[in-house]
């Protein structure tokens, strides 16, 4: 299934060596003004081919919008993009059709599809479809934007390097889901490129963290029910991203080795008179319910499976046990490019909380 959502839903069509690929929006509010340029820079940030760290094929990703829009602004009806693919090298793939990657969907797809899929970039399974799920998220983030509501995320590892903690405040956020490659020590974004480096020159890939930050968001959203709890709904739609292999809110598995008496977030009020916790080990969410304190959660990334050292596999037409090597032009690490998607994932996530719109949280 390529649809998810219930109040914004988001239907992601295409492959990644098809002509081209794209989304369709429904359930957006009517009138909602869309910066298309803004739509751009964030597109921009998740691109490919910006500097050593990411794949070498260069895509525009400009996207052309069909329906949904009247003079920038929404109409209600479905809102509907696409994206051309215009650099693809399709006979990279040729051998793929055999000889399974390990690491990657090839197999069990073969299995499922009965040897039909594409496996030209990936086909449907390519993080190449990330790309109009970050149209979706920057058309989304501007209207949580309209009400106060700010995310950002950054690259919180690489392999081992770490970057420093997030402190979610609204400017600090601004500024990450502004840049590509997002950290908050520029010391240590220097010893992740190294770590990138190291691994392309190895011929091999590495992976990693990021860390998602959502300030603005009131208290008493989500919660319906056992499964419809805001980490339910937020971990449906990161699982989607391609490579994403975990997630964690708040103190997460770190939450394991507290006691009680230190994983428990104490209740204040501030000078406003407003409910804060003086720590935020709940990551702003309890019983699956927004606690009013700022949403912090990170997503693991597995290495790129696609790397030209060779590896062990199966050749499925002999029969037989053989090796490969990648060819084509692949991500020694997606972690870059990966935040953008994770923060329009994010966004999409927090319009399909009931009430995010209308205000019907106790704040």
């Amino acid at each position: 299934m390529s649809s998810w959502g219930n109040q914004v839903k988001i239907s992601i069509f295409g492959e990644s060596h098809g002509p081209a690929i794209g989304c369709v929006l429904e359930g957006l509010p009517a009138g909602e003004t869309v910066d298309l340029e803004a739509v751009r820079l964030q597109m921009a940030r998740r691109a490919p081919g910006q500097d050593r760290t990411s794949t070498p094929r260069k895509e525009a990703d400009t996207p052309q919008v069909l329906s949904g829009l009247l003079h920038d602004t929404t109409t209600g009806a479905p809102l509907c993009a696409v994206i051309a693919n215009t650099n693809t090298h399709s006979g990279d793939y040729q051998n793929l059709l055999a000889v399974p990657r390990p690491g990657h969907a090839d197999y069990p797809a073969w299995v499922k599809y009965h040897g039909f899929q594409d496996v030209r970039g990936g086909g449907h399974f390519s993080g190449r479809l990330t790309a109009p799920l970050v149209f979706a998220g920057a058309v989304c983030r501007q209207i949580l934007l309209r009400r106060g509501i700010v995310l950002g995320a950054h690259a919180a590892a690489v392999g081992a390097v770490e970057d420093l903690p997030l402190n979610p405040l609204p400017e600090v956020l601004q500024n990450l889901s502004g840049a590509y490659f997002p950290v908050l020590s520029a010391e240590r974004k220097d010893a992740m490129i190294r770590e990138i480096e190291a691994a392309r020159t190895a011929q091999d890939s590495i992976g990693g963290i990021v860390e998602c930050g959502i300030t603005g968001v009131p208290a008493g959203l989500g919660g319906e029910g056992m499964f419809g709890g805001v980490e339910s709904i937020f971990s449906s739609i990161l699982f989607g991203i391609p490579a994403c292999k975990g997630v964690a809110f708040g103190a997460g598995f770190d939450a394991a080795k507290l006691h009680g008496s230190e994983n428990n977030d104490a209740y204040f009020y501030d000078e406003s008179g407003a409910v804060k916790t003086r720590t935020n080990h709940a990551g702003g969410i309890l019983g699956g319910i927004t606690t009013g304190m700022p949403i912090l959660f990170r997503a693991a990334f597995k290495p790129t499976p696609s790397i030209a050292k060779e590896q062990q596999s199966i050749d499925l037409a002999a029969r037989q046990n053989t090796t490969l090597a990648v060819r084509g032009r692949h991500d020694p690490c997606i972690v870059p490019r990966a935040v953008p998607v994770v923060e329009s994932a994010a966004a999409l996530a927090l319009l399909n909380l009931p009430g995010i719109l209308n205000g019907s949280a106790e704040v």
